[in-house]
């Protein structure tokens, strides 16, 4: 397997991809290997496994009940 230097990378970036290891429980090189191949190979797994995914990386704490609402409220005939 070939190898891969990256040299001049910020250390914001550098803290962001340890933090993201950590979470993720890899070591800073595995969550590399893993961001390369996620943005670099062609989508695995099922259509439902990837939106899976997506809606626990995209998660949000925000209630949008009371926005939905006033959406409604806004453009209910009179």
């Amino acid at each position: 397997m070939a190898q891969l230097t990256v040299r001049k990378v910020p250390h914001q970036i550098i803290d962001s991809l340890k933090q993201r290891a950590a979470a993720n429980g890899r070591s800073a090189e595995a969550e590399h290997r893993e961001i390369l191949r996620r943005a670099l190979l062609p989508a695995e797994g099922s259509f439902a496994d990837r939106a899976r995914e997506l809606r626990q990386r995209l998660h949000s704490c925000i209630d949008s009940t009371d926005t939905i609402r006033a959406d409604r409220d806004r453009d209910a005939p009179e």
